[in-house]
């Protein structure tokens, strides 16, 4: 067969495809044949050019065709590890680009899934097997120059903003340095990035001599960037207006929050701003929404404990405490746990400060100190609002702690956190606190203790066997062990950004009240007695819990000596 006679063939067999799937009509189809014909430009090409087809529908049928799935990169994210893990250059030459992870596999968007050199090239480079998706070349040619200009503009439009700032007092031309294209897109950027990050906190603060910028990512703060210093006044007084704070307020710290949309997904931060002698320092936690929306199975319980703390909070009334330090998860937990509670036959309401995420179907009040509204008189009205579950943000005085052991008393279900190092401190402190024993012991029902660990990266993590000694140090658990067990350690690639570490999980500590520990309370026990009597009733410490997760490979053992003393 001649190449016009394949040409031809081909041709038809995609204008049947066309018609069969509605994307063209007869008449529009004879159009573009005629053209096709008449140019020799393939018929594909022709529809495209003018502008009788749209490219990605023409895509998604010839993906549909030939069996692989069509991915619309103006919808989904490109996560950037995926994308770093090949050169710019090739991914212009192959109009490839990696796009995300199945399993340990590298998903790859092309627009010529045919290219069988271009998929040996990236599979080569990356270390990966490639999943290929197929999309329209100019979708991928523009998330390549996305990606490719993402971290060389947030420099570029430091330095640019830093050359049109001024170090001035007026408050007049700060604020006109504020709104100038370069501050704006330079916030815009960093923002951008911090969300493909994965970061959790922005920091931005004045040194002596410059600016610096860090995230904080699975708990560990990392240096962005670094500027002149002369663009301080105009950045944060951006962000201050951007979260709709007094910018002529420089010598106390203030509070705000920004909602906009970042790839397609809606983001929440949470800003701070605090006077320093080098200017103000402004601090920003991103709130990703689907964080809210956590299932209890995403939260790392151990099965038994997952088992016990269910059967804890299932029940009509008592407290449950979620204590920890500050950004060990807590939060989220409990909100996991409101998830779970959440039902048009219940009634919930918490009193927060602040609400961190909008729950649909739960009646959410923020402390007002400026109006008398704090944890106590909010918990006295909501008494009042005929309450099944009430979620209290934190037990910080004696008269929020008594009027929240009271309510589980009288037929409520409280949660709520409190700061200890450990479960059974939980009960010594809210005795402390000025709650009456014999209260503590009958309205306590659980107590959660947790931290976060930095989850080891499933990529690059390597497989060890550690020393006898290595694990008594760690007081890892060998007491039913014949030999010494396989574990794992941090190496570190492009995939996590050579930590060795990618998301994180939770340690617990969950201590429920029986009979015993009741007695205890009652009597003022020490904490040593408490935890004792925990550990009989099959509590597992959090070093215990560490290191099973350690045992299963979900963590490293110098992870869990560092976030737990």
């Amino acid at each position: 067969m001649s190449n016009r006679a394949m040409v031809q063939r081909d041709a038809g067999h995609l204008g049947t495809l066309l018609l069969e799937e509605g994307i063209v009509t007869e008449e529009v189809l004879k159009k573009g044949l005629d053209l096709h014909h008449e140019t020799g430009r393939p018929l594909g090409r022709v529809l495209v050019e003018e502008n009788l087809v749209d490219e990605r529908d023409l895509v998604r049928v010839l993906a549909k065709n030939i069996g692989i799935e069509f991915v619309d990169l103006d919808e989904g994210a490109v996560d950037p590890a995926a994308a770093a893990l090949i050169p710019e250059a090739l991914a212009r030459r192959y109009a490839a680009l990696p796009i995300g992870f199945e399993e340990e596999k590298l998903v790859v968007a092309m627009a010529d899934p045919a290219n069988v050199l271009a998929i040996d090239d990236i599979r080569a480079i990356s270390g990966r097997e490639v999943v290929l998706k197929v999309a329209t070349r100019s979708d991928v040619e523009a998330a390549v120059s996305r990606m490719a200009s993402l971290d060389s503009s947030v420099t570029d439009m430091a330095e640019l903003a830093a050359e049109d700032a001024i170090e001035s007092q007026d408050l007049g031309a700060v604020e006109a340095a504020a709104d100038e294209a370069p501050v704006v897109k330079l916030v815009n950027m960093l923002i951008t990035r911090a969300a493909a990050d994965r970061a959790s906190d922005i920091h931005v603060e004045p040194t002596e001599r410059d600016l610096r910028v860090r995230f904080r990512i699975d708990g560990v703060l990392h240096e962005i960037m670094r500027t002149p210093r002369s663009i301080s006044n105009a950045l944060v007084s951006r962000l201050k207006i951007m979260a709709d704070i007094d910018i002529a307020e420089r010598r106390r710290p203030q509070d705000g929050r920004i909602n906009l949309k970042v790839g397609g997904k809606q983001l929440d931060l949470r800003v701070s701003s605090l006077p320093t002698i080098y200017g103000e320092k402004v601090v920003m936690r991103l709130l990703d929404t689907s964080t809210a929306l956590l299932e209890l199975k995403d939260l790392g319980f151990l099965g038994e404990n997952e088992r016990r703390y269910q059967e804890s909070f299932s029940k009509p009334y008592g407290t449950i405490l979620c204590v920890g330090p500050t950004g060990s998860g807590k939060s989220t937990t409990l909100y996991a746990t409101l998830n779970v509670l959440n039902r048009p036959e219940v009634n919930i309401v918490t009193i927060e400060d602040p609400v961190e995420y909008r729950l649909p179907g739960i009646s959410q009040v923020q402390v007002n100190k400026k109006a008398g509204l704090n944890f106590a008189s909010a918990l006295r009205s909501f008494l009042r609002q005929d309450p099944d579950i009430m979620l209290v943000g934190e037990i910080r005085d004696q008269e929020t702690a008594n009027i929240a052991i009271e309510s589980a008393l009288t037929g409520h279900l409280v949660l709520s956190t409190l700061h200890t190092n450990n479960a059974p401190a939980s009960v010594s402190r809210l005795i402390e606190m000025g709650v009456e024993p014999f209260l503590v012991g009958s309205a306590l029902d659980a107590v959660l203790a947790q931290r976060l660990a930095r989850r080891l990266c499933g990529q690059c993590k390597e497989a060890y066997t550690p020393t006898a000694e290595a694990l008594r140090e760690a007081s890892f658990p060998m007491g039913s062990l014949d030999q010494v067990p396989t574990l794992y350690r941090a190496v570190g690639c492009k995939h996590c950004s050579n930590t060795g570490y990618r998301g994180r999980l939770a340690v617990h500590e969950l201590m429920t009240v029986n009979e015993e520990i009741e007695l205890l309370a009652v009597e003022r026990a020490a904490t040593e007695q408490l935890t004792k009597a925990a550990v009989a009733n099959g509590m597992l410490t959090l070093r215990e819990d560490g290191m099973a997760k350690v045992a299963m490979g979900l963590t490293s053992i110098e992870e869990i000596m560092r976030v737990i003393i």
